[in-house]
């Protein structure tokens, strides 16, 4: 295994959640007990409380998360990274919010709080040796490419997978890639690291790391917190 080095968790959560609904935006939307990221922040937190974890708001936002972190008695050692104008941006924030030169950062979507400790585990042990790491679940649907209302094509599904977060690099690498400039096709991390002419490594994710989206995903969530509390 290569040298895993300083370990980074850039938790980006600058969107307004208008697909939710509700009075505020889905991050700070509660589950169980807590907020949604603070559900996340502690995934990364119990995996290493030696990790340096970036949190990436809005800077409209920054108040009001105090105000939760208060209001929860949360602890959990942050920092608050100002958002961008897209997740490009705020992702680039939050590698600019690193000093070290060196090291492994895992990008990951603050809305997705059920990431799997061996996912976490994983990510940075395959981008420690490969440069990057990025989870994958196989498709359970039969798919179709769709052009428009009357033309679709079949297509086979093994050849596809869902691509969640984290999405782990190693820091240096992932640094040059941002440092090219958004484009248009960029939909992830990943593909801004494989713009570069790099190879994107998949692991395999956890199904329960879904990005809560719609209020639907909300009551999903709710059930997988009151099973994890009924096995305990």
């Amino acid at each position: 295994m290569g040298n895993i080095g300083p370990k980074y968790a850039i938790i980006v959560a600058g969107g307004s959640g208008m697909r939710m609904g509700g009075a505020v935006a889905k991050q700070y939307q509660k589950i169980g007990d807590l907020p949604v990221l603070m559900h996340t922040l502690k995934r990364f937190y119990a995996y290493d409380p030696e990790m340096k974890i970036l949190l990436v708001l809005p800077e409209k936002d920054f108040s009001y998360w105090g105000e939760l972190c208060s209001a929860y008695s949360f602890a959990i050692p942050h920092t608050l990274v100002r958002g961008g104008r897209s997740r490009y941006g705020s992702v680039s924030n939050g590698l600019s919010g690193i000093g070290a030169p060196d090291g492994l950062v895992a990008i990951h979507d603050g809305v997705r709080p059920f990431v799997s400790p061996e996912v976490i585990r994983e990510s940075f042990a395959m981008a420690a040796i490969k440069g990057s790491a990025v989870p994958a679940v196989a498709l359970k649907d039969s798919i179709r490419e769709v052009w428009d209302a009357d033309h679709s094509e079949y297509r086979e599904r093994h050849r596809y997978r869902l691509i969640q977060t984290p999405q782990t690099f190693q820091l240096a690498k992932i640094r040059a890639a941002f440092a090219v400039g958004e484009r248009d096709f960029f939909t992830d991390d990943a593909t801004v690291y494989e713009n570069m002419g790099w190879k994107v490594h998949l692991i395999p994710g956890n199904l329960e790391n879904i990005k809560l989206t719609t209020p639907e995903d909300l009551d999903y969530a709710d059930f997988l917190i009151s099973r994890s509390q009924n096995r305990i």
